[in-house]
């Protein structure tokens, strides 16, 4: 008898520890977004041994974000937190070509206007600040010898140039452009962004292009010498979409020559050529269609000529172009069917290998040296994580939202094929509640994103989980006009909104009827944006919703 008691009583001290190392999981809270860690801009340092990369919180105190500049080391082993500011966020963190320096952009400091760039020693000590300009710098390049900047300045705000401050009233609001208001700026006037070329030793700048143009997207050539930038120019620029690829001398007075000639939108990241003969960038379509846009890699010479499509025949939007080491291919993100991928795109004749796969979302590529490729990853039960891309495999270097999502009980989120009246086939995402009983059916959510060029993808999604927590059945339908399923798909809906998409909406909901998933006579509907239209056309053409948010 005496082993059985000795067994019991191992059990009844063992268990309690065994409870303790697994929390009890609870639904999601509307308040755990203030626990979310949203991590960005993956930077490979150029010895390979480090990325450097953002995190920012919501501040629920202070009703702001704060981000913060982090690295991670290439095994994953280590993360350091780089900056611990509270008053001020840092952003784009950039590694110098030495890979000494760690440069970024904050508004910290008492009479900084805007946002300036700083410089950290990865040696240690204290960020200093390197830029000084009255409208703040909004984004940086190192040179290739990293001696210097290559900035995009914002022209100030007259107003913070009076130094005098002998009159207490405002002065009048002056409207007479088209483009006169911008988020984050506020009303423009007559300001724009320019091209600087900023001394890192001499902390001084010179000013490189001008004229009643903005100018954005700067990249070095491998020399040095010039500088490649985006720009949209013309009689009135606020009044056209017509992007285009620009190169300058990287000095002062030098006129910029203009490479690309589409008549809608050529735009960044820009990134040369190793050889510095090429300039790789994104096309969009027609410039009607630019609601339905679908980017294509292209190429142009740097020296002039004509530009190449190397994704014609992809039909899928691509974004973030970075040259292999060799020149050789080009390495994109692909967004295609709820999921986006980074794929190799050969330049010799387009040809698009993928590097990722699965149901899961990837963006932020960044190339280091031999090859390395980190990028953010997420899925649906976790948030964007920073990965590396090692021999074929995805292997994950940090891990910020780990204790949060240890907690929780999360959905199923699962994918639902439809077809419209018209016998379209359209692809939606489907979340069941934790706990989710077959047989029985569930109030549903409709919830329609925006655009319309986007989509509903394979990425975390805290409302959808926030409403699944509460024992609806959330919907999301990529309609006709969504990004993902082709140039086609996307531009269907062209002259005719709110016919195709509401049909699409309502197929999807009465396969979801079908199914046995949804309640008939418990729908709701909501979205913003381009969803809080649907949502107006959709209520406007059926009384089967009960509740809608528009």
């Amino acid at each position: 008898m005496r082993t059985p008691t000795r067994a019991l009583l191992l059990a009844l001290l063992v268990a309690p520890v065994l409870g303790a190392q697994t929390p009890a999981r609870r639904a999601v809270r509307a308040s755990d977004v203030y626990h979310l860690r949203d991590v960005r801009d993956p930077r490979i340092s150029p010895d390979g041994r480090w990325v450097a990369y953002t995190v920012s919180t919501a501040d629920s105190a202070k009703d702001r974000n704060q981000t913060d500049v982090w690295m991670a080391s290439w095994d994953g082993t280590q993360h350091i937190r780089l900056t611990h500011t509270d008053a001020e966020s840092e952003s784009a963190p950039r590694w110098s070509p030495d890979g000494r320096w760690l440069a970024f952009r904050s508004g910290r400091g008492e009479d900084v206007k805007g946002s300036q760039v700083w410089l950290l020693d990865r040696r240690g000590g204290e960020a200093r600040q390197l830029t000084d300009y009255k409208g703040g710098v909004s984004d940086f390049v190192w040179s290739p010898d990293g001696a210097r900047l290559a900035l995009v300045v914002d022209d100030p705000d007259p107003a913070d140039l009076d130094t005098t401050k002998k009159s207490k009233t405002k002065p009048p609001i002056v409207v007479d452009r088209y483009r006169f208001k911008q988020d984050y700026r506020g009303y423009l006037g007559a300001r724009r962004s320019h091209i600087h070329v900023f001394d890192v030793a001499s902390k001084k700048g010179e000013q490189i292009t001008a004229g009643i143009y903005d100018e954005s997207d700067p990249a070095w050539s491998p020399d040095g010498r010039r500088i490649a930038f985006v720009s949209k120019r013309g009689e009135d620029p606020d009044r056209t979409q017509n992007f285009d690829v620009w190169v300058v001398d990287a000095a002062p007075g030098a006129e910029p020559r203009q490479l690309t000639t589409f008549e809608g939108e050529d735009n960044g990241g820009l990134a040369w050529s190793p050889d510095g003969r090429w300039i790789a960038f994104v096309r969009s379509g027609e410039p009607k269609y630019y609601a339905y846009q679908q980017d294509r890699l292209a190429i142009v010479p740097s020296a002039g000529g004509e530009a190449r499509i190397l994704t014609a025949s992809l039909d899928r939007a691509v974004s973030d172009p970075a040259w292999t080491a060799d020149g050789s291919a080009i390495v994109v993100t692909v967004e295609d069917d709820r999921t986006r991928y980074a794929a190799r795109v050969r330049v010799r004749d387009g040809a698009v290998t993928p590097l990722t796969r699965g149901k899961q979302t990837v963006h932020g590529v960044d190339v280091g040296p031999g090859g390395a490729l980190a990028m953010l990853v997420a899925n649906d039960t976790m948030p964007a994580e920073v990965h590396a891309l090692d021999r074929g495999a995805l292997r994950r270097l940090t891990h910020h939202n780990d204790s949060l999502f240890a907690g929780l009980q999360l959905g199923t989120v699962e994918e639902l094929t439809s077809r419209s009246k018209d016998g379209t086939e359209v692809h939606s995402l489907l979340t069941k509640p934790h706990g989710f009983r077959e047989g029985q059916k569930y109030p549903l959510l409709l919830r329609i994103h925006g655009g319309p060029n986007g989509q509903d993808e394979h990425a975390f999604d805290i409302e959808r989980e926030l409403f699944a927590a509460n024992g609806y059945v959330v919907l999301e339908v990529n309609y006709r006009g969504s990004s993902g399923r082709g140039s086609d798909f996307q531009k269907a809906i062209f002259a005719d909104w709110g016919n195709l998409e509401v049909v699409d909406l309502l197929g999807a909901v009465d396969e979801a009827i079908r199914i046995g998933v949804a309640d008939p006579d418990r729908l709701g509907i909501g979205g913003w944006s381009y969803g809080g239209i649907l949502t107006n056309y959709t209520i406007a053409t059926t009384p089967r919703f009960k509740a809608a948010t528009s």
